[in-house]
Formats: C-alpha cells, structure tokens, sequence
C-alpha cells in the first residue's frame, strides 16, 4: 500500500514494515495491544474471534482494525499458525517512556507453521518438521527440519520415495522455488501443508554447502553422508536460509544432519501407509496402529516410535537387537515398571535443550530440564547391568554438572519468565542478595539509622520521614536543632521543626528506590550468563534425549506386547513368511472383552505358494486378514513383538498394500483411476523380497474388465522374476482357475456358516476356493429394504439362469466379437501378433463363459509365441 502524506508515523511505519513482510500477519505492537490493519485485521478478526473496527487513523479513507492485549499473544498466535498463517510479530524497540518521537520497532519473530517452538502451537507427540524440496526430472532433493528438536534430515531419491517420506514425515510447511512450481506442487498432491516459495537463488550447491558447513563447524559434508547428494544438499541449505529470514539465528542447536537411507528401511509408498492406517485412521472416529503401539512415556519416545513406523529396518542384526531390548523387558516386569515409571515423569528433553540453544528457555523448565536429566541418570543406574540394552544405556551422559548448576542456582519456586525476578537462590549473587535485603528489609533498616543517629546526637524526638520532593529525611524540632551536627544539610523548615539530609541517608535512598530496576537488570544479566554455561551442555543432552527415546520405544513395546499377548518373531535372512494365529491388532483392540478375535495362519515358504488367492463372502473378514498381515510384518521390522501365537520371518524390503476403495475428486480421479494408480505403483516398483497384499482389484470397472485385469494381474507376479509374495483377495470367483494353470498359486476362502435363515461369518482361512459372495445378505444387515432384497434375489437367480443356458453357445466368429480385454492382451503389431489375429478370424469355437474364451485365447497366444501354433 502506498504511503501518502495524511498518514500519521505510525501508520507511515507500519506500511514500511508491512511492506517487507507482505506474505505474513503483522502483529504491531502499540502500547499494552498487537494491533493488525488492513487485510489483516479481517484475517485476525475471523480466526481469532476478535472485533474489527473502522478508524480514520490520519488516513486518506478508513482502515480495518483488529487488535487483543500483547500479554494475550500465547492464546491468540497458535489459532493464526494452525491455521496455516506465517505471522510477523513486531515489537517496539525501545522504552516509549525515553523517547519523545516515534517508538522505534521492528519484526523480532517470523513465526511460521514449519518454524516455531511455541509450546501452545506445537504437538508433544509429534514432530513438526519444515520441509524443503528441489526436484529435477527424475529425482528429488529433500530435507526435514524440525527446529524445536535440532533433528535434520536429508536424502535424494525418486520421485515417488520423495511421495513416500512426505506422507510419513507430514511437514508443517514445504519450500521450494516458483521455477520449479509445477512439479512440487505434483509430489505434494495430497499433502496437508503450506507451500512457501522461497528466492530462486537459495537453490544452489555452493550456496547451500557454504551454509551447511558454517552451521555445522565442518570442513566437508562428507561424514554426514549427503556428500554425493547435491540435491539433498541443496534443499538443506534452503531449510537453514528460511530460518535466517525468518530470524531464528539461535539455532546451534542443530549441529548435524542425517541422511536418510533408503538401503536401511522397508519401502511403504503412501498408499500403503494411508491404506494400512498407520499414523491416521481413514475415518475421524476409527484407529490406527500408533494408537495401539504407542506406550510410550516421553514426548520425544512417541516422536520416535512414528518414524520408526514409517520407516522399518531391513537390517536383519538391528532388528534383532531391537527384538532383545524388547525381550529383556517382557521377562523382567517388575524393571519394567519401574523404569516406566520413572519415565513418566520426564519432561520434553528434546524440545527442553533447543530452548536452551534458541535463548527461549524459562526457569521453571530450566528446573524441569534438571528434574529430567535426574530422572535420565536414575534410568541409567536401574538398567546398568541390563546387557542386550548395554550399547544405549552406557552411552547415557549422567550430566551432573548441569544438574548441580541449575540446582545451585534457581529458585525451586522461579517463576515461568526470568523478567518476572526471583529467579535466583541466596547466596548466588553477593550484590542480589543485599539488593533483595533492602527491598524487602528498607524500613527496618531506616529504623535503624533512625536509631543510630538519636544515639549518637541524643536527639530522642528525632524521626525519618519522605515526601515526593525531598525524599528521605531527618526531621528535628526546633527544639533540638541546636544538636544537629555540622555535616547534615538543613532542606526544609516548617512551623515547628526543620528537615535535613545526610550523605548516608541520600545514598541509602537511591538504593531503595534504584533497588527494584537494578534486581531487575542483575538478574537478567545473572539469567543470560546461566544459559551461557547450560548452553555448553547442549550435545550431550541432545544425545541423551535420542537415547532415552530409543529406551522408551523398546518399553513401550514391551508394554504392548505383556497387554496384548504379542510374540517375539524369529527373524532370518531367508524368505520365508510363516504367521502361526495371526490377528489384527487393531481390530482386536477395540472388540468387546468378552468378544476374541479369530486368528489365521499364513505360510508363504520360500519354494513353495508365493501367491494366495483369498475368495469368500463380503464381511468375512478377507480385508482384516490381508492387513493383518502386512501389519505383522511391518510391527516386527519396526522392532515390535506382534500379535501371533509363532511367526518366522526373512525381511521384506518393500510392503505395498492396494485396500480399500477411495477417490480424488478434486485432481479429477474417480475410484477406479486411483485404484490403478495405486497398483501401478506397486506393479512398476516391485523388489527384491516384497509384500503385495491386492483387495479387490478391478472391482471399480465392468465385470469382464475388472476380471481380465484381475487375471492378468496375478500372472504378471507369479512371472515376475524378483518372485515377490501376494496376498490377494477377490470377489471374482474365476480366478480360483489359476491355481491348476499358475505354479505357486493356492486358493483359500474364509469360511461361511449357512443356515435356513441367516449367515454366519467364521473368519476362518481354509484351503479352496469360494463360489459365493452372499451381497444380498450382507445388504440385509445394513438395513436395505425387503422390497429391494426380494428383487435383488430374483435378479440374481434370473442371471445364473441366463448364465447357464449361454453354455456351449457362445461363438467366437472373428476378432472384433471377442471381449475388451481380450484385444487388450494384444498391444503390439509383431509377426506372433499378426498370426494369432488371422487365426482368431477363422476359429468357431463354442464357448462356455467369458472366462472359458479368455483361457482359451491365452492357450493360443503361448503356442504363438513358442511357434507351435499353425492357423
């Protein structure tokens, strides 16, 4: 907005600071009030609740005002950043008492969703990373920070990991750059996050390793890992820039980066860490698995244990190590309750030092910060003799200094804020403590000079007195003014006595009166020389925190598995997946007490059946058990126990899951077109030892073509050469054909109890294939009308009728009669092609269902293609 010459300064300054900050919310501070103006004001009167008003102000028209009381401003910036506000907050810098213009003022604090250590906008349960991205065509260079922790990641990697680690890490807010706006706009489809673009000329190597290097007191970024990354490196140095302008330069707290490898973790792709539910359930009232394997104590444990969700190890001796931790736990239960215990009653010890690094630290959580280091070392003497757990609890730093520093120094009683006085202990501070005597104590001790001169002038009348003008002094009646010594200086007569001073008595005053302001301005300089000395504790704090947190997953497992009857699976380096009574855990978890949940065994063994196709009824349970499943293996890689009576498990290195049914309107993708996109994923990105666990599949579409494509589907993996193992559950009955065409596929269906009047759901896997789907009785349940279910059940023997009778009579005269997907095997246009076309045109082949054509083209194509076919 331009400035004219009707404003007044204040509004003059304002529009100079708005200015630099267009992009933001300017909370300006004028007097006790934050006020905001213009676009502003409407924003903060609608998210916060607050009046807006209209005001001349030395304007040329009217402005909107909207402003709340500057103590207020922990209650009012949480709503603004939660709503996904960046909000510039500028105060005034100088005492407006000292100055005869303008107050001078400026931003002290860009705070944003992705950058903020505000206890009141964060989660304690979840990490609140800012994200930055810098992608090419066929990778991407992406970083996670989260500043109120000092954790910092990086990797470079395709697109579609890039996909995946936003949809595990969810970062508060994204950066990146307009030139390359399209594409980051196409990996962040979906995600719940503020896009912020930044200068183009950040997005440089060399920019980028000079910032890294500065902040991290390197000379080369190779021990970090990210060395041969310079995309990683570029989207790191983009994180460390924003923080700059958005003036967090405190920040030495952030000491060193990760690198995230992606040889180390299990691939989940975010469609299987939606489709599984690990982190959100699909529905607002539903369950995910964090909510049952979280038993964690600690803030920084439950931040923990969801990265470890999202990214399982695949490192066969880690995944051991993690299952002994966990094993030592179970088997010493009364350890464990008291570690557990103690746990509790830690405070954030991550989010606790960054305060201390970032200057923002208080003294209460000063002495919470001593109490939890306390705790920390009484962890570290219960656990010493705990030998699978030695490597984490020996690395444990006992911290006594820091602890004996802080509690020599504050007050049990210190108030939340150091500006609030009484901070410090008696006895830290020789000059305090004679400050706080004389303020406290300063009538007694006029009573005492009192005293001293009536001694010593023998004046008995004699009295201390004050007034604005004078201040302190001695007053004598006339009486006695005769025995005032020499050296008192006469100020004041009155009618019946005369006013003096002394130089002690003078000085004695400017103590009492200067005392307050000076404790003030001691104890802040007291204040910042602590937090220098606590701030030479940062790392091994950090160090600790990451410890503890590690100590609090492995419990809380240990928890999870004595409440839930989990069992420690035997982990190789074969291929095995052997699931003896396996259930969901969280299914199980929120059935009645005196409902169990009917457990199923799997066994995929190397060698054998790689692929199940899983048949039987709607609501017979084929969804919990593919999920289950997938959910047992990731529990167990994730170092869990899990919900089995036996389980021996090679490591899988990718798990993909294709459940559920779901749409994106809003990119123009119907049900079905997800669903592809999903498998696609899954089809075009298999591995070395993957999960596939397919519902479904082709349900989205017409009968014959969900069919063909569910068909062809399940030869393409039993071809495939990385021999991945599959789950797959269908509605589509033909496919229990492939178990006499296809090697190592097997059939199963979950059994149903049929009776004369209803239908009872056993749940349990059986060997063989199922016929039936029994739609009409599941709609029964839901409530559907009799009228519409008496119709339905006519329809239904109407269509076997009509099915039976086409038997044998369906002619397949030439290729344009022969079925949509059967043309679509066909794509190319090679000699084998051309002669199985010209043969279809002459064959008169009496078929007796679709499926019976499909086999019947597929047994042609294979003697084309092995040049054993004469049309």
């Amino acid at each position: 907005m331009a400035i004219t010459k009707s404003e007044t300064p204040l509004m003059k300054q304002y529009y100079s600071i708005k200015a630099k900050y267009p992009g933001a919310v300017v909370l300006f501070r004028v007097g006790d009030f934050y006020e905001t103006f213009d676009e502003d004001a409407k924003i903060a009167s609608k998210v916060l609740g607050i009046v807006l008003t209209k005001r001349a102000n030395g304007s040329a028209s009217e402005i909107h005002l909207a402003g709340f009381p500057h103590h207020s401003v922990d209650n009012y910036l949480p709503k603004l950043v939660r709503a996904g506000y960046r909000v510039a907050i500028c105060d005034q810098l100088e005492d407006p008492k000292k100055t005869k213009t303008i107050v001078k003022r400026g931003v002290t604090e860009l705070v944003t969703p992705g950058v903020s250590y505000n206890e009141n906008i964060l989660e304690s349960k979840s990490s609140n990373f800012l994200c930055a991205i810098w992608p090419s065509a066929s990778e991407v260079g992406i970083s996670f920070l989260d500043i109120s922790t000092g954790e910092f990641f990086a990797t470079q990697c395709e697109l579609v990991y890039a996909k995946k680690l936003l949809s595990g890490m969810k970062p508060a807010e994204i950066l990146s750059c307009r030139q390359v706006k399209e594409q980051v706009e196409s990996i962040c489809n979906g995600v719940e996050a503020a896009i912020q673009y930044i200068e183009d000329w950040v997005f440089t190597q060399e920019y980028a390793e000079e910032k890294l290097l500065k902040q991290f007191k390197a000379s080369t970024l190779k021990g970090f890992g990210i060395g041969e990354m310079p995309m990683a490196i570029v989207s790191a140095g983009a994180c460390l820039y924003y923080l700059e302008q958005t003036h967090h330069n405190h920040i030495d707290h952030i000491n060193t980066i990760s690198r995230i490898d992606q040889s180390e973790y299990m691939w989940l792709d975010q469609f299987t860490i939606k489709n599984l539910e690990l982190l959100q359930p699909i529905f607002r009232e539903g369950k995910c698995l964090v909510d049952v394997l979280d038993k964690t104590k600690t803030p920084m444990g439950s931040r923990l244990l969801k990265q470890w969700m999202i990214l399982p190890l695949k490192n066969v001796a880690a995944i051991q190590k993690r299952h002994k931790g966990v094993s030592y736990f179970t088997e010493n239960k009364e350890e464990l309750k008291t570690a557990t215990g103690i746990m509790g009653e830690m405070g954030d010890l991550q989010r606790l030092i960054s305060k201390v690094a970032l200057g923002r630290i208080g003294p209460r959580e000063c002495l919470h910060l001593q109490n939890t280091l306390s705790r920390t070392r009484e962890i570290k003497e219960l656990l010493k003799n705990a030998k699978p757990l030695a490597s984490l609890v020996d690395a444990i730093h006992p911290c006594n200094d820091l602890i004996e520093l802080i509690a020599n120094h504050i007050q049990e009683n210190a108030p939340l804020q150091a500006n609030r006085g009484d901070v410090f202990k008696a006895g830290v501070n020789q000059e305090l403590d004679y400050l706080r005597d004389l303020k406290q104590n300063g009538k007694n001790k006029l009573l005492e000079i009192q005293a001293l001169e009536q001694n010593r002038t023998g004046i008995t009348s004699l009295k201390i007195g004050f007034n604005n003008v004078f201040g302190y002094f001695l007053e004598v009646t006339h009486a006695h003014k005769d025995k005032v010594p020499a050296e008192w200086v006469r100020k004041q007569t009155l009618t019946g006595a005369e006013r003096y001073i002394t130089a002690e008595l003078k000085e004695y005053e400017e103590k009492i009166l200067n005392a307050e302001d000076r404790i003030n301005a001691l104890e802040t300089e007291l204040w910042m020389q602590l937090l220098t000395e606590v701030q030479d504790f940062v790392n091994p704090v950090q160090s600790n925190a990451k410890i503890i947190a590690q100590l609090d997953c492995l419990m809380g497992f240990a928890v999870a598995a004595i409440e839930n009857k989990y069992i420690k699976p035997e982990i190789t380096t074969g291929r095995d997946l052997e699931l003896k009574d396996s259930r969901h855990p969280v299914i199980e978890s929120i059935l009645p007490p005196d409902e169990l949940y009917v457990a199923n065994s799997i066994s995929l063994k190397e060698g054998e059946d790689r692929i199940l196709i899983i048949t039987g009824p709607n609501m017979s349970g084929k969804s919990a058990l593919l999920r289950q499943t997938a959910l047992c293996i990731l529990m167990a890689q994730m170092g869990s126990f899990i919900p089995c009576s036996a389980a021996k498990l090679g490591v899988f290195d990718k798990v993909y899951s294709r459940v559920g049914a779901s749409d994106n309107i809003s990119q123009g993708e119907s049900t079905f077109m997800v669903e592809m996109l999903e498998t696609a994923s899954i089809l075009n990105n298999i591995g070395d030892n993957s999960l596939i666990i397919l519902d479904e599949i082709g349900r989205g579409t017409s009968t014959y073509d969900g069919v063909s494509l569910a068909w062809s589907i399940v030869e393409y993996l039993q071809s495939h050469s990385k021999l991945p193992k599959t789950l797959f559950a269908t509605h589509y009955h033909e496919l229990n054909e492939l178990e006499n065409k296809l090697e190592g596929v097997s059939n199963f269906h979950l059994e149903v109890k049929e009776t004369p009047s209803k239908i009872l759901f056993l749940r349990k896997l059986v060997k063989g294939g199922s016929e039936s789907s029994f739609g009409i009785h599941v709609a029964q349940m839901a409530g559907i009308p009799s009228k519409v279910l008496l119709r339905a059940n006519e329809l239904l023997h109407m269509l076997e009728n009509d099915r039976a009778q086409l038997s044998g009579k369906e002619t397949l005269k030439n290729a344009a009669s022969v079925p949509v997907y059967q043309l679509s095997m066909f794509q190319t246009e090679d000699p084998s092609t051309k002669r199985l076309k010209e043969a279809l045109q002459k064959l008169d082949i009496n078929l007796l269902s679709p499926l019976d054509a499909l086999l019947k083209i597929q047994e042609l194509k294979n003697l084309v293609v092995n040049e054993k076919f004469t049309a």
